[in-house]
């Protein structure tokens, strides 16, 4: 049986991408690991052109959703980068290393967004 918060985690993330508008969903895999150990996979494609990939491994520890790795990439039709959030080590100068945020012209800090957050700024970055 899923852990009651991962099932909870998996419901949440497919409202989100059923929040899109303008856009249709070109993959969407999960991946049950184990009862509290979930991988998901999405790609979403905007009308427009822009492409959003969401990847994540999730596990829950101690009752709380924790991501092990994620990555989260948007691109415009001319496939350039609008955002990108992930947790890969390659910026230990940032302050909360290794959660950061590409953006085209720079790297900056931020923590790992919510899954709505990361929806709405790709629905909102597609026009």
């Amino acid at each position: 049986m899923l852990h009651e918060v991962l099932a909870a985690y998996l419901e949440r993330v497919e409202r989100a991408i059923l929040q899109c508008h303008n856009a249709y969903v070109e993959r969407y895999t999960e991946e049950i690991l184990t009862s509290d150990r979930a991988s998901i996979r999405i790609r979403i494609r905007f009308e427009q052109g822009h492409l959003l990939e969401i990847n994540e491994a999730v596990v829950i520890v101690d009752n709380k959703l924790v991501a092990l790795d994620y990555r989260y990439h948007c691109q415009d039709e001319q496939n350039r980068l609008v955002f990108r959030y992930d947790s890969t080590p390659h910026f230990p100068y940032l302050p909360n290393s290794p959660y950061h945020k590409h953006l085209p012209d720079k790297v900056i800090a931020s923590d790992q967004p919510d899954i709505e957050q990361v929806v709405q700024e790709a629905m909102e970055a597609s026009g």
